[in-house]
């Protein structure tokens, strides 16, 4: 059985936080790359269909958090509609931006 990396409790199977601390039971992994203002929308639109982000956070080139999208397999259509509005807004502002994706590992 697995136990919680923070405080040692043992985790059931398949849960993704420990019930005692609120800790992610399951590693993350975090992913940075810069990318042009016109490939922005398309770019994210593609990581959302990949499943495995958990979340999208949206930085300018100074490293300033510009949007952060909370990703869960529920966010779809009318969803995420505001969501590409605010990148599109983003996308017409700056020339390159930084996106820092977080994974679920495995």
């Amino acid at each position: 059985m697995k136990t919680c990396s923070i405080c040692g409790k043992e985790l059931e199977e398949n849960v993704n936080y420990c019930s005692n601390c609120g800790a992610p039971a399951k590693k993350t992994l975090i992913e940075e790359f810069s990318v042009s203002a016109d490939d922005l929308v398309k770019r994210i639109k593609g990581l959302v269909h990949e499943g495995n982000v958990r979340r999208i956070i949206i930085k300018n080139e100074d490293g300033k958090i510009m949007l952060e999208i909370p990703v869960t397999l529920g966010v779809i259509g009318t969803i995420l509609a505001p969501w590409m509005a605010a990148l599109g807004v983003i996308a017409a502002l700056a020339n390159r931006c930084i996106i820092v994706i977080e994974r679920r590992e495995g």
